[in-house]
């Protein structure tokens, strides 16, 4: 049962605390006393639509708190452990609703969004009057009030139980089948990897062997270059040995004038412009 109604800053409510007994309470007054305004409080605390229009002239923000005295196994409970919320002792719906519209919503001090508030709000309380909606005539209670009708309560919180064990087992499946066929892809590829090796017939020591005929190779290539570049400089367009062996033949012809002079060079020049 709702046993307090706490308002601050809502419409014409600066400061109220409404404290409500056991058994049936009414609020009883004349057209404007502000009886609209309690329903519109409590409706907010309950999770009905903000509106800035709720919050008392000249106030930043207004709030409303409502305190239930609930069962231990009523189903607001279930609710709220279902989604995480703590639910031990009064259940407390608190609502602030800001004067620039926005509004921020807690149960039991923890904070929660509008919808969650709303739901919990609706197992709570049923609003009935001639221009609200009527719960009884909502499709979504109907199969709980056939329930509580039926005697049924237990059965179908067992079914829940079931269903909800169903769903785990039919997850667990599905990471179970998930992780299996992980395990046979990587069973498929150790396989091909086996069978490139076994086709590729490692020995051991192989890889220091390959290692140190790549270096020999990468120098060979050096050296190859080097002599390539050796080559065309004897060679090539800009080579000098045409020019040695027109100074060679010149000196040739002056050796038989000198020969203790020009004899050896000669014989040296030539041998060297032989093996070029």
């Amino acid at each position: 049962m709702l046993v307090t109604l706490s308002i601050r800053d809502i419409v014409l409510i600066d400061r109220l605390d409404l404290d409500f007994a056991a058994g049936m309470s009414v609020l009883t007054g004349e057209t404007g006393a502000g009886k609209s305004i309690l329903l519109d409080s409590l409706s907010l605390a309950l999770g009905a639509r903000g509106d800035a229009d709720l919050v008392r002239n000249g106030a930043a923000q207004g709030q409303v708190t409502a305190v239930f005295d609930v069962a231990g196994d009523h189903p607001v409970r279930l609710f709220l452990r279902e989604n995480e919320v703590d639910d031990d002792g009064d259940i407390i719906l608190r609502r602030i609703q800001t004067a620039d519209g926005r509004t921020r919503a807690f149960v039991n001090d923890q904070p929660v969004s509008a919808g969650l508030l709303r739901q919990a709000g609706g197992l709570l309380v049923e609003i009935h009057g001639q221009h609200d909606d009527r719960a009884l005539v909502d499709p979504e209670s109907h199969r709980a009030l056939i329930d509580v009708f039926g005697g049924l309560t237990n059965v179908a919180a067992s079914v829940a139980d079931a269903h909800s064990t169903f769903r785990s087992a039919e997850k667990a499946v599905v990471e179970h089948e998930r992780r299996i066929e992980a395990a046979r892809n990587e069973a498929d590829y150790l396989r091909s990897s086996s069978e490139e090796l076994s086709k590729l017939k490692p020995e051991a020591g192989e890889e220091e062997h390959l290692a140190a005929r790549r270096t020999d190779m990468m120098q060979v290539e050096k050296i190859a270059g080097d002599l390539s570049e050796a080559f065309e400089t004897l060679n090539g367009s800009a080579s000098p040995i045409s020019e040695l062996a027109s100074l060679l033949r010149r000196i040739e012809r002056k050796a038989d004038q000198v020969p203790q002079l020009l004899a050896q060079p000669v014989r040296t020049l030539s041998e060297a412009l032989d093996q070029s």
